[in-house]
């Protein structure tokens, strides 16, 4: 009996483990594979749909800024990384200005409200959006916040960083584009 079931232990095992792949492959997402083609070097086309202004004004999108580069920032007032890194989000955006750029902020599932106390709170000046529906974050593969990208003149995507940006973050990835832009 001990003989049989060492290798039907083996087998299962085995199954499992294919198993486990399988469900690996098909878990890949747009996340991965937007991180991994930049990792690679590419620059895979921005997402891009119309959302509601925070302030109002009717609806805006990325396609508003071609021809500029763009730093597109998912973030949520009830998130404390995004209110640690909003002031390196206001220095870009004087960075960007200068060049016709922007930072484009969109807010994640948070109501108006929150998410004007929050601009207002810590002195933005960039362009909020409200993405309710994740109809432009999924795009992204956002998952966790603060998310951030950098678009450039093109529309595309030529860096991203999934978690909190530093100052160092934002110079090393804006640099290159930005003498481009002058």
């Amino acid at each position: 009996m001990r003989r049989l079931a060492v290798p039907g232990l083996v087998a299962v095992l085995a199954v499992a483990l294919v198993g486990l792949l399988i469900f690996g492959v098909l878990q890949t997402t747009d996340e991965s594979s937007i991180d991994q083609a930049v990792a690679d070097g590419k620059r895979p086309q921005a997402h891009d749909v119309r959302l509601t202004r925070l302030d109002g004004s009717g609806t805006g999108s990325l396609a508003d800024y071609r021809g500029k580069v763009v730093v597109v920032n998912f973030f949520a007032s009830w998130c404390p990384p995004c209110v640690e890194e909003a002031p390196v989000l206001e220095r870009a955006q004087r960075m960007l200005a200068a060049t016709g750029g922007t930072v484009l902020g969109v807010a994640v599932d948070d109501a108006r409200g929150d998410t004007q106390k929050f601009v207002d709170d810590n002195g933005l000046s960039f362009p909020v959006l409200r993405d309710v529906e994740r109809a432009f974050s999924n795009g992204y593969g956002v998952k966790g916040l603060p998310e951030t990208f950098v678009i450039d003149q093109d529309g595309r995507i030529t860096a991203l960083q999934r978690n909190q940006i530093t100052h160092r973050w934002v110079e090393q990835n804006l640099a290159p584009l930005l003498a481009r832009a002058q």
